[in-house]
């Protein structure tokens, strides 16, 4: 029996599988916005693989551990970026300095994170210009040298109304 015939005879075996396909492509291109509270982390910007999120947001405060939906200039050139949920940490709240002295970037003086000057395919990357953080933003920067953070113009300040909420590692 060939396989189409055995998928006409059993097509309600099929179903399960063709309903998470389905359900996949949904959340890769439509819907990137995790819908649980587990967030797994398969890049080395945090050094957490598994966290688990909770969903709204309060004041934010320095060390923060929180959960946004990307939106940065990067996204025209690598559109799967667009709204996948970051995690970060707050490195600048509201009112903070940035300054980028050569490729060091400083927050209110002290130094968070060097700049690099492309990315790891070689795309170029340009250092956050000095800014005092407006209202509703936030400086967000991972813990790995190779995170793509705000020490980019690339990935930019986080708005309050970008964050999905906090997160917690659990390993």
């Amino acid at each position: 029996m060939d396989f189409f015939a055995h998928v006409r005879q059993r097509w309600y075996l099929y179903l399960p599988l063709a309903a998470i396909w389905v359900l996949a492509y949904v959340r890769m291109f439509f819907d990137p916005t995790p819908h649980i509270p587990l967030l797994f982390n398969w890049t080395p910007s945090v050094p957490y693989h598994v966290a688990w999120m909770q969903y709204g947001t309060r004041p934010l405060h320095k060390g923060d551990l929180i959960v946004f939906s990307f939106e940065g200039t990067a996204r025209s050139h690598y559109p799967g970026l667009n709204r996948q949920p970051f995690l970060k940490l707050v490195r600048g709240l509201p009112g903070d300095v940035v300054t980028v002295q050569g490729s060091q970037v400083l927050v209110n003086g002290q130094a968070v994170g060097q700049a690099k000057p492309r990315a790891f395919d070689r795309y170029p990357l340009t250092p956050i210009a000095p800014v005092v953080i407006p209202a509703d933003h936030y400086y967000v920067q991972g813990t790995s040298s190779d995170s793509f953070d705000s020490r980019y113009q690339e990935s930019g300040l986080v708005q309050s109304r970008q964050v999905l909420g906090l997160a917690w590692p659990l390993f």
